[in-house]
């Protein structure tokens, strides 16, 4: 398998959950669980959101860093829309702008899969698995909110303290040993703002 060093690469992604919140009985929602996981450690943080859209994404990325208070210096992503928009007619690949810019503020650059090359994000492919054996089965959730409060509490319980299978490692303990290879927050919060261009 492929190791990164400290603070060298993040990999983000979403899968795809069905759930019937308690609270509109017989309504079966599609919701996106956005995740990062950090390539060294294996510490995770993830979000459940109603879509994959430009903004939910910035805020997924910009509650993330907060979270792990800094930044990996790269982001590997799938082919996901919000991150990749295309390649050049010599095939380099395009990445949205409004992503990039939020990445640049932080330091970290992104990076892509190469097309149905899905082994090359498996330290985040795998997690997945995980998230719907130990945390998704034999539970209800009142409502979204009610769902990501028990996500992050499992998370913070549960997932980063428990030693990895892969690493041997506790999580928890070896993202603390790579957190100060993580870049810093900028002195000045990252102002987001989105320009719709209509045709």
């Amino acid at each position: 398998r492929f190791e990164t060093a400290a603070g060298k690469q993040a990999q983000v992604d979403f899968a795809q959950f069905r759930v019937e919140f308690e609270d509109e009985p017989g309504v079966v929602r599609i919701l996106w669980l956005f995740t990062i996981i950090l390539g060294h450690s294996r510490w995770i943080w993830g979000r459940f959101c109603a879509t994959q859209d430009l903004q939910t994404v910035l805020r997924c990325h910009i509650d993330a860093f907060a979270a792990m208070d800094g930044a990996p210096s790269e982001l590997l992503y799938d082919r996901m829309k919000t991150a990749v928009i295309g390649e050049d007619a010599n095939g380099a690949v395009q990445y949205n702008t409004s992503l990039v810019a939020l990445l640049n503020h932080c330091g970290a650059v992104p990076r892509a899969c190469r097309p149905y090359r899905a082994k090359t994000k498996g330290k985040i492919e795998r997690p997945y698995r995980y998230v719907r054996q130990d945390f998704w089965l034999a539970r209800g959730f009142r409502n979204l909110d009610d769902l990501n409060a028990q996500f992050d509490d499992w998370r913070t319980t549960i997932a980063n303290p428990r030693v990895h299978a892969t690493t041997r490692r506790v999580v928890d303990e070896h993202f603390a040993e790579e957190k100060p290879a993580l870049i810093a927050h900028p002195a000045i919060p990252y102002s987001a703002v989105l320009t719709i261009e209509r045709r």
